[in-house]
């Protein structure tokens, strides 16, 4: 039983939490394992060992039958060309998964879609994920979700968030830092964000802020009766001009009192 320590200098996204477990420990072939239990195709996996600033670390990506990779934007539209919550919600309980890693999906997935739909003044199952999204969206959440139950992290903690600011353009337009949906899901939350002036983009994706108010327990620096075990890197997609990369820290409570 572990606890995982959050360090979310650079902000945080569905496919860096996967990266960062990878890098932890989690095995890979695990990971590929467990998400066929989803029944989706039309995609691969990508990850690599690899340095960034000179930091090794990992880098996590899905990758669809036609090459794109995921661009690190999200998302959703309320448009009926896409995935709705209820088609997503639907392939996550015929899976074979365990009723952790179902439950705490299907959560972060609503979270989502409730932003959005408050965005768009639509019904939530109005809200569509675009075909690319949707895949790349299940494959983190889930993914991450398998990644905690695997390396058996029963607590986690959270630094105080980052982000950018500036616009970033998506298929409504150019659009503001946070977008809409983060914004959104920020309301009536005590979730504690600084905005980094000096970063023209987005640093926390949707995907990113719901597994964060899903699963952080508590916003801090490190426990002092916590040990650190190891440290996980797993890096974003965009050159933000800083190091770009969330990082975990697996921790244990220190056995030896200090008095």
């Amino acid at each position: 039983m572990y606890t995982l320590y959050l360090d979310t200098f650079s902000g945080i996204s569905g496919d860096m939490f996967i990266g960062a477990l990878l890098d932890l420990g989690l095995d890979f072939d695990v990971l590929q394992t467990e998400l066929k239990k989803l029944n989706l195709s039309g995609y691969k996996l990508y990850y690599e060992k690899k340095a960034k600033n000179s930091v090794f670390g990992s880098d996590f990506d899905v990758i669809l039958e036609d090459g794109k990779k995921d661009c690190g934007i999200e998302e959703c539209h309320p448009h009926h060309n896409g995935r709705s919550f209820s088609d997503i919600k639907q392939i996550i309980e015929n899976s074979n998964l365990s009723t952790f890693i179902k439950t705490h999906s299907i959560d972060v997935f609503h979270e989502i879609a409730e932003a959005e739909s408050i965005v768009h003044n639509k019904n939530i199952d109005e809200i569509h994920f675009h075909e690319v999204g949707a895949i790349d969206s299940i494959i983190d959440i889930v993914g991450s979700f398998i990644g905690l139950e695997k390396l058996n992290i029963t607590e986690i903690i959270s630094s105080p968030l980052t982000d950018g600011c500036g616009h970033i353009n998506i298929a409504h337009g150019e659009m503001p830092v946070p977008v809409p949906a983060v914004m959104q899901m920020r309301v009536n939350s005590s979730i504690p964000i600084h905005q980094r002036l000096d970063i023209n983009t987005e640093l926390i994706t949707p995907t990113g802020l719901g597994i964060i108010k899903n699963i952080v327990s508590n916003f801090s620096s490190i426990p002092d009766d916590m040990n650190i075990l190891k440290i996980g890197y797993g890096f974003g997609k965009r050159d933000t001009g800083c190091f770009n990369a969330l990082r975990m820290l697996l921790l244990k409570k220190n056995s030896i009192k200090i008095k």
